[in-house]
């Protein structure tokens, strides 16, 4: 992680010593905060786990025969923080600019793709609504409610170079001008994608379109249009491996919090943060996190 570069972009934002008690240092809350995202802890659970994971308290850097763990509140605060500024974003351009400065190459394939986050729907709570900023949508014969993350991918080294954070019913396709970075020869993604061709070719004039074709008719079934599918989902298919991390490794299944704003600030830190971590030798960097208003 660029620990120094990711500082020196939250500094200007974060509270200076004054007459008050001193403020926790940037570098030990963005460790703590990044702790949160890989682990899928709360603001309560990661003060606890500080204290019980002595490794832990070795990556942020806290003695507690010197000092005690920062508690949930100053955790909260800083996430808040980050949230109020769109950091999350930030973080995303400042890993992806410190990747390019290592030599990590751009290939000139993107797949594109999107998957649901999962909102609560029930209305037993204070305000006895759900979430206004959530929204349901259909897939197959089986409804979900919450948000999408839509994402470009590099097609060689499934790096993750673009993001978007929508409602769950926002159309894939609405957003695929910001998931490509203009210097594609091709594009892959699946049927949502179908019929862009011209939006591809205004943002990456090079590109092929690969995404899928339609193959299923009234009728009658076109088993050429089918077979070529199905090649093309060789290439397509390598964009899941990057939801399984999200999904599986970084639990991040279900928001965690109301509103799309602060679910998407915490998006773009798992992927980015998570990219750090799991890279591969040679990664895609371009362009950062984008949040759409949900869809009316």
């Amino acid at each position: 992680m660029p620990w120094g570069e990711l500082c020196a972009l939250l500094e200007p934002y974060y509270p200076k010593a004054g007459n008050a008690r001193p403020p926790v240092g940037v570098k030990r809350m963005l460790r703590i905060y990044f702790l949160q995202q890989w682990f899928n802890l709360s603001d309560p659970a990661v003060e606890e786990a500080l204290y019980d994971s002595a490794v832990m308290r070795q990556v942020v850097g806290i003695d507690l025969g010197q000092e005690p763990v920062p508690d949930e509140t100053t955790a909260c605060k800083f996430r808040h923080l980050l949230e109020a500024h769109g950091l999350g974003g930030e973080i995303l351009q400042a890993v992806n600019q410190y990747l390019q400065s290592r030599g990590v190459k751009i290939t000139t394939g993107t797949i594109v793709d999107a998957t649901i986050i999962h909102a609560p729907s029930s209305t037993k709570n204070g305000d006895q609504k759900r979430d206004p900023e959530m929204h349901q949508t259909k897939k197959g014969k089986q409804w979900y409610f919450g948000m999408k993350a839509h994402v470009g991918v590099d097609s060689k080294t499934k790096m993750i170079h673009s993001v978007v954070a929508t409602a769950a019913n926002a159309a894939d396709g609405r957003v695929l001008p910001e998931l490509l970075h203009g210097e594609e020869t091709k594009v892959w993604g699946d049927q949502a994608y179908r019929g862009q061709s011209e939006v591809i070719q205004e943002v990456a004039p090079a590109a092929q379109d690969m995404t899928h074709k339609r193959y299923r008719y009234k009728k009658r079934i076109d088993e050429v249009e089918r077979a070529k599918n199905r090649t093309k989902s060789r290439v397509g298919s390598k964009v899941e491996h990057v939801f399984a991390v999200l999904k599986l490794q970084f639990r991040f299944v279900k928001v965690r919090y109301r509103g799309l704003q602060k679910n998407a600030n915490r998006l773009f830190a798992t992927l980015r943060s998570g990219e750090s971590v799991y890279s591969a030798p040679e990664a895609a960097a371009v362009p950062a996190g984008v949040v759409s208003p949900p869809t009316p």
